[in-house]
């Protein structure tokens, strides 16, 4: 299978899959904003011209949330989510989704506003706006943990994947942890696992 990659982006979540599930994988990386991505060429495998990007024989997967339940579904054997019939499934897919639902849209403005956009079209209002949105879903995250979980909905699962990467990326951009000691600890867990090392040192 193969995917494509741009570091420092959504397409890390799918770099650490592959290494959590210890499945075989070719590895196409672009820089963020790479003419290559607006190829007519890429743009047939996602026609925003984005990553992650997911290639599987003759099926093409995008969205990362997509892409983690593809593969969980055809390669995963079970591993990295609970079973439907589990207690925790319905709070696996509640975290699963919440990344791209709550968190991502306010991460992507502040990226946007803070990093690529000159400093005469910035907008500080809406930095602040989304700043204050996301570190209220942070609380939600937060309060989730504080009942002695060290993961989003069991085990470690593909929700930690889409969420946890999630509150890595909120940390980077600098949300106020300093009242979320168990987001910050959560996020030291998630950055410390082996196969997460190894996606970062992937391209």
């Amino acid at each position: 299978m193969r995917i494509h990659h741009a570091p420092n982006s959504r397409s890390v979540r799918i770099v650490w899959l592959f290494e959590e599930l210890g499945l075989p994988y070719e590895l196409q990386v672009y820089k963020l904003g790479d003419p290559a991505m607006r190829s007519p060429e890429y743009l047939k495998l996602h026609p925003m011209g984005r990553v992650p990007a997911l290639e599987d024989g003759d099926v093409t997967v995008y969205e990362s949330g997509a892409i983690v339940e593809y593969v969980l579904a055809r390669y995963g054997d079970g591993r990295l989510r609970p079973a439907i019939d589990s207690p925790d499934f319905p709070t696996y897919l509640q975290w699963l989704h919440y990344a791209e639902g709550m968190m991502m849209p306010q991460v992507n403005i502040i990226v946007v506003e803070t990093l690529f956009l000159p400093p005469e079209r910035r907008n500080a209002e809406n930095v602040t706006r989304a700043m204050k949105l996301l570190n209220r879903m942070l609380t939600a995250v937060e309060a989730h943990l504080a009942d002695g979980r060290e993961y989003l909905a069991g085990g470690f699962s593909g929700a930690d994947i889409m969420t946890g990467h999630a509150c890595i990326a909120a940390r980077r951009i600098k949300a106020d942890l300093a009242d979320k000691p168990h987001v910050e600890a959560y996020v030291d867990r998630l950055t410390a696992r082996p196969a997460y090392q190894r996606a970062i040192e992937a391209a």
